[in-house]
């Protein structure tokens, strides 16, 4: 299907682009593919809503806790101002319990557009894969779990 107005012209190289981006730093670099009011929903960290906001969850979480970051995205299917696509992202941490481990996490990610950029980015992964990789106890990944379960069962759909 040919990409819609809202969608980028060449799908593929905007999101290597925009996985490159958020992989390499600074945060405005991935920031620039969201539109002003554009939203990042990040697995763990949450939402971020503006590119001021999203450049910050680049700087202050992505790149302060990990390094060797590792974003491919496959699969990608777009239409009517959408893609959905699977990834692949690992990393070494930084954090001071498992420094240097390699953390390994597969999701889907989807993109709404608006004039060729991003206007909302939402990730669906398994955190609590990632939580366990992150050396967190088990009565922790549960809290964390059941937080997330609660939203889903009470939330509004993806």
């Amino acid at each position: 299907m040919p990409p819609t107005s809202d969608n980028p012209p060449d799908l593929a190289d905007f999101i290597d682009r925009f996985t490159q981006a958020a992989c390499a730093g600074p945060g405005r670099r991935l920031a620039e593919f969201f539109t002003d009011d554009g939203v990042y929903h990040d697995g763990f960290y949450g939402a971020f809503c503006g590119r001021a906001a999203i450049a910050a969850m680049i700087d202050d979480h992505f790149h302060a806790h990990s390094e060797n970051l590792d974003w491919t995205y496959k699969d990608v299917c777009e239409g009517n101002g959408l893609a959905y696509g699977t990834y692949r992202f690992h990393y070494d941490s930084l954090l001071p319990k498992v420094h240097g481990t390699r953390i390994t996490m597969e999701g889907m990610g989807r993109f709404r557009f608006r004039g060729g950029l991003i206007a909302d980015y939402t990730e669906v992964f398994d955190v609590g894969i990632g939580l366990a990789q992150l050396g967190f106890p088990a009565e922790r990944i549960a809290r964390s779990l059941q937080k997330r379960a609660a939203k889903v069962m009470n939330g509004p759909i993806l």
